[in-house]
């Protein structure tokens, strides 16, 4: 979670407004009672998505596969090979089938359009859990 604590910043990226927003609907403001409240940050550009994560504060980014002209696939494993501290990223795919081209780009997890509201909401819980800090045995 980002410095606050309580609201996780969410980037969705697409070159479409609309697959953003129905990343976001899916997702609604808060995927998983455990993970808290989340607050979405769009991107629809590369230098966009780029900018926001080399200031900090994205606590995952969720990228569409076929965005264009670069899609978020080759996007998360830039960010991945690029940036030191890259948060999480969700690419979000057309087809099942893309799911090891997901994988090749070193995505922490893939959800396939149309979204189901409760698999993306639960993708999404999984990555934030995952990413939290274990607690100290004692």
């Amino acid at each position: 979670m980002n410095a606050s604590g309580d609201v996780t910043t969410v980037l969705v990226f697409s070159h479409r407004p609309e697959v953003r927003e129905a990343i976001i609907n899916a997702l609604g403001p808060r995927p998983s009672a455990d993970v808290g409240r989340v607050r979405y940050v769009e991107a629809g550009t590369i230098a966009e998505v780029l900018a926001e994560v080399d200031a900090g504060g994205v606590d995952l980014a969720i990228l569409d596969g076929e965005a264009q002209p670069t899609g978020g696939m080759g996007l998360a494993r830039q960010l991945k090979n690029e940036i030191a501290r890259c948060p999480p990223v969700i690419v979000a795919v057309r087809r099942r089938d893309d799911r090891w081209l997901a994988v090749w780009s070193q995505a922490d997890a893939v959800i396939v359009h149309p979204l189901d509201p409760l698999v993306a909401a639960e993708t999404v819980a999984e990555v934030l859990r995952a990413r939290r800090p274990r607690a100290a045995n004692g």
